[in-house]
């Protein structure tokens, strides 16, 4: 058998591992995107609520949205929007997945295999999971900051509504080309900086939390490989990574949602220090922390369905296990 035949012969995860990878981690963060995303839009409305700076510019006291849980929150989007407004701006955020757990995952498994490198021991030390961590967020974020801008937006659109403002968008391919139009190419990476700086943060909580604290067990206690250990080290990475980048995720928030002038520059923020600042002034220290119960309630069963889907489908498929 030649080499070429013989390559034509093995599995597909062998033949294209990256490429196999990025496909089921894309499958597996579709499918606990898709369960979690009301948590998600809940989380949203909350962290614009009291918005000060939408106040100093002008926005009529009359229009602004009393402060409410998180449950009082999701029930008023179905009394007052409808059942279905709980899935507002799930197309891109299902794309926006696609792109992000998808070069995310290729990205850190790389630097751990191949760019840091494990310890002799087949060990990965916790320093080089937080490097790898972070850079593979960072690095996903980037790539998925214009579907992530989209989702955003559209997570809005109900508020608009009950506020009497017109709606900005038809459908997910009519806010691409509205903010391509208005923006240019520099409209759809709006918000890039705090974004990238939010999935650093996450994924140094969810990553390296995930990845370490699976081995950490695999190796110093009686659990194996299994689905017990998956949820385990899959709920310490939930917790984690909403501690870290709940912050971050407001500041994101809130710039990618404020109005932008013709160049796509912002009206409110000039970057996300500025808007970190106005924000802290202006509503306290723990305005950050809007949203931390339905980011947490959000990231700790997202992180659970990730991760036990994404670990069965590579078992499934072949692939070695995480």
């Amino acid at each position: 058998m030649s080499p070429a035949e013989e390559e034509k012969s093995l599995p597909l995860p062998e033949r294209w591992p990256r490429a196999s990878k990025f496909a089921l981690s894309a499958c597996a963060a579709a499918v606990a995107e898709l369960v979690t995303f009301p948590l998600d839009l809940t989380k949203t409305r909350l962290q614009v609520q009291g918005e000060a700076a939408v106040h100093r510019n002008g926005a009529a006291a009359s229009q602004a949205v009393p402060y409410r849980g998180m449950l009082r929150t999701a029930a008023g989007i179905v009394q007052e929007e409808g059942l279905l407004k709980l899935w507002q701006g799930a197309t891109p955020a299902v794309y926006r997945h696609i792109v992000y757990s998808g070069v995310r995952m290729v990205a850190y498994e790389h630097i751990r295999e191949s760019v840091l490198g494990r310890s002799e021991d087949k060990s990965f030390p916790f320093w080089k999971a937080v490097v790898g961590g972070m850079s593979a967020g960072a690095i996903g974020q980037f790539f998925a900051s214009p579907t992530d801008l989209v989702k955003v937006q559209m997570q809005m659109e109900g508020k608009r509504k009950l506020e009497g403002k017109p709606l900005r968008f038809r459908g997910v391919h009519h806010a691409f080309m509205k903010i391509l139009s208005e923006g240019g190419i520099r409209g759809l990476w709006a918000g890039w900086v705090p974004n990238v700086q939010r999935a650093a943060l996450v994924n140094m909580g969810d990553l390296t939390t995930y990845d370490s604290v699976k081995h950490f067990l695999l190796l110093n206690t009686p659990l194996v490989d299994n689905s017990l250990t998956h949820s385990v080290a899959s709920c310490c990475s939930g917790l984690v990574a909403a501690v870290l980048g709940t912050p971050a995720d407001v500041v994101k928030t809130r710039i990618m949602n404020q109005p932008r002038d013709k160049q796509g520059r912002g009206l409110l923020y000039k970057s996300s220090m500025d808007c970190l600042i106005q924000t802290v002034q202006g509503e306290g220290f723990m305005s950050l922390y809007k949203g931390f119960i339905p980011t947490w309630m959000r990231m700790a069963p997202w992180s659970l369905v990730f991760w036990l889907t994404y670990e069965q489908i590579r078992r499934i498929c072949g692939v070695s296990s995480f």
